[in-house]
């Protein structure tokens, strides 16, 4: 990661002391920059800024809608509050009126989607809107970036991954939340719901052949607005006892919406779900794939092996950040990682390799 690349501009990373967010913070400042630390717990904000020496802001997500003064100097915003369903679209519309670029780290597609509607909107602000700077979705953004400039005129793109990193608390909460609404595809150009694990087949991911199955992954809307392929699907491997066991639930998916159940699941997730420690992650690497076809039925594929989600996340995140502040600061409009970047993002990212 570039440590030289330093600037004096503003900018604020909202959600600083959740899990991931202390990581980038850690990072932003390992880089040389200064972030602006922010979230809604008073006690923690205030801590987290006084161990870095950085400013801070505390407020609630939804002051935004009332208060310009909140991102009021702020040049970027990296939203670290998940879930994003929740967050990102008043996060977003805050920083279009303040004329801020705005990242964050979803994986969540109906974010995307809503990301890649303000398009147009962005461009007249002159806005970026780039969420999926981490984990979601650089490696598969960037991987099928590769494969569409190997094969020009595919139509049909599976991408998939194999991580041992585990769920940060946040991310266990969005995977709760999107249990009621199935899978995703994307089949003609048109993101379709299926069943959970609607699909499986046998993928060598890097790590040698495994049994794996559909998966609801964010680049069901990243990788048709980066490579304009119609047809999409991730993967990741499961047992077959874990695909036994998606398959029932799709027959309890209205149960598992209900504000009860959800809120169960999520307080259980609070006692039990803990990120892993530096020493974990440094162990934890993650395979990514990729596979094209055309209509020809020719066949591409592509591997790379990545360090684990979380550094991914973090050098990331603080990559875009600094690139949207320095080199790329004209750029405006709805952008995937790669779009912004370039498909060798992914290779600029510390632990990144060749699987194939």
């Amino acid at each position: 990661m570039n440590t030289n690349n330093v600037t004096s501009k503003n900018w604020m990373i909202y959600g600083a002391t959740g899990y991931s967010g202390q990581l980038i913070v850690e990072r932003a400042v390992k880089a040389g920059m200064k972030p602006v630390v922010a979230g809604r717990s008073d006690e923690k904000v205030k801590a987290l800024a006084e161990q870095y020496g950085l400013d801070h802001r505390v407020f609630n997500i939804e002051m935004l809608d009332n208060s310009d003064a909140l991102l009021s100097g702020m040049h970027l915003v990296l939203n670290c509050a998940g879930p994003f369903s929740q967050t990102a679209e008043v996060v977003m519309q805050a920083c279009l009126k303040q004329q801020a670029h705005y990242i964050d780290i979803t994986g969540e597609i109906d974010v995307f989607e809503m990301a890649a509607s303000l398009n147009e909107a962005a461009k007249v602000r002159g806005v970026v809107l780039c969420p999926g700077v981490g984990f979601d979705v650089i490696p598969t953004d960037c991987v099928a970036a590769k494969l569409k400039a190997l094969m020009p005129d595919a139509t049909h793109l599976s991408l998939g991954f194999d991580s041992r990193s585990g769920f940060s608390p946040g991310t266990a909460k969005t995977s709760v939340e999107a249990l009621p609404q199935g899978g995703k595809v994307r089949v003609d150009g048109k993101i379709v719901a299926v069943p959970l694990a609607a699909k499986t087949r046998k993928i060598d991911f890097g790590g040698g052949e495994k049994l794996a199955m559909t998966i609801p992954w964010g680049d069901v809307s990243t990788a048709y607005h980066n490579t304009q392929i119609p047809n999409i699907e991730v993967y990741i491997p499961g047992s077959p006892a874990m695909v036994k066991q998606l398959k029932r639930m799709n027959w309890f998916k209205p149960i598992l919406g209900l504000g009860l159940v959800q809120k169960l699941l999520k307080k259980r997730i609070e006692k039990k779900v803990k990120g892993p420690d530096e020493a974990t992650r440094a162990q934890l690497t993650t395979f990514v794939w990729g596979e094209v076809k055309n209509a020809a039925g020719d066949v591409k594929d592509y591997r790379i092996e990545v360090a684990n989600g979380y550094e991914i996340t973090a050098d990331g995140s603080v990559m875009v950040a600094q690139a949207l502040l320095n080199d790329y600061a004209d750029a405006s409009g709805y952008q995937t990682p790669s779009m912004l970047l370039g498909d060798d993002l992914i290779e600029k990212i510390p632990g990144t390799q060749s699987a194939s």
